[in-house]
């Protein structure tokens, strides 16, 4: 199937703001690409791209004071097929995690696993570890939040997704990765 994606911004500055935007294709799926436009920036700026450590296209620009405008659009190319499904897939025990990756299962500014730890506990914690668990979490999740644009609000955070049952996507996972942690 073929998906239309795109967006166009337009912010305010009072004054010349460094912007570091992550709203590219990510590189995994570049392949996918069957056409795109190049971001234009309106008023034109320069921009570069770099990628983040964990391959996140990322552009850096100034904005300059007033009114200014970031645009692109693309198709991509998808199957559709969902995700594969393991039911087999087991949980690692944190004793065995591997050293760098430790600093993922902590509580962060939007997943704040000390506000929702008891909860997720007391709803997931007899169902068995592993995929099913996770499983249960994302199912719960899902039918816990209602998605639409206008709930956007860039200081959500996880608890308050739950507490106010909306979101957008980063809520949805934000929400997710919170309880799993």
């Amino acid at each position: 199937m073929l998906i239309r994606l795109g967006y166009e911004i337009a912010i305010e500055c009072v004054a010349a703001t460094p912007v570091i935007s992550v709203l590219e294709i990510h590189r995994d799926r570049q392949g996918d690409i069957k056409r795109q436009t190049r971001v234009l920036t309106s008023p034109a700026v320069p921009t570069r791209l770099y990628h983040d450590l964990h391959g996140n296209a990322c552009r850096r620009f100034t904005a300059p004071a007033g009114g200014f405008r970031i645009l692109y659009d693309a198709v991509v190319e998808d199957s559709g097929e969902t995700d594969e499904v393991n039911t087999l897939a087991r949980e690692v025990p944190v004793a065995d995690l591997p050293d760098e990756v430790l600093g993922y299962l902590l509580g962060s500014r939007y997943c704040e696993t000390d506000h929702l730890s008891s909860l997720a506990w007391q709803l997931f914690g007899d169902i068995p570890s592993g995929w099913a668990r996770v499983q249960a979490i994302v199912d719960y999740v899902h039918n816990r939040l209602s998605f639409g644009y206008g709930y956007a609000r860039s200081t959500r955070t996880a608890a308050q997704a739950h507490e106010e049952r909306v979101g957008v996507c980063r809520d949805f996972a934000h929400l997710a990765i919170a309880l799993c942690r």
